[in-house]
């Protein structure tokens, strides 16, 4: 079960045209909005990654501004885990699960995910919030992470589950972000 205590957030490249190239945009768009609202009123850590942020551009400014406090770490490993940066930020929250959205789903979410698998983080990728530019990719990746034992949620799912109850101080809000 996912609890706020022990729980982050890493949000992957979501980034200039690659971001618009995504299948379901909209919806990719819309879930990542209220993901990153319920897990701010939440108070969860949100770490953000930037794929080679001088060829792909920067972090679209409508989730940047969701993200006031947030500082992007760029890398150029498609993997988070080999940026030093990525992970001295993980480390810092002291935190064992990791949840998971960003694009593409079958590369940088993929090697991601992985890769924290082996180093014994508990993953579960936000499946409503992930993408790739063809929809036989996401699907493909999302198969070989559910195989590898890598857990699937959906951006409701994960912010209910984090809640445990109506009578939760932050229930209205999150009803209110996700509506």
């Amino acid at each position: 079960m996912l609890d706020i205590k022990n729980t982050v957030l890493t949000v992957i490249d979501i980034q200039g045209n690659l971001a618009h190239a995504m299948h379901d945009k909209e919806s990719l768009f819309k879930g990542l909005k209220q993901l990153i609202k319920g897990f701010t009123a939440l108070e969860i850590p949100i770490i953000l990654t930037e794929q080679n942020p001088k060829g792909l551009g920067q972090t679209l400014p409508e989730i940047m501004e969701l993200l006031p406090d947030v500082k992007a770490i760029p890398k150029m490993s498609f993997n988070c885990c080999d940026d030093e940066e990525y992970m001295e930020a993980l480390k810092s929250y002291g935190k064992k699960k990791v949840l998971i959205a960003g694009i593409e789903s079958h590369i940088c979410v993929y090697q991601t995910a992985a890769a924290l698998l082996e180093m014994v983080y508990e993953v579960e990728i936000v499946t409503d919030v992930v993408a790739s530019r063809f929809p036989e990719n996401k699907k493909l990746a999302l198969k070989k992470m559910g195989r590898m034992g890598i857990e699937m949620t959906g951006v409701e799912m994960a912010l209910f589950e984090l809640l445990k109850t109506a009578e939760h101080e932050k229930f209205r809000e999150i009803v209110k972000i996700i509506k």
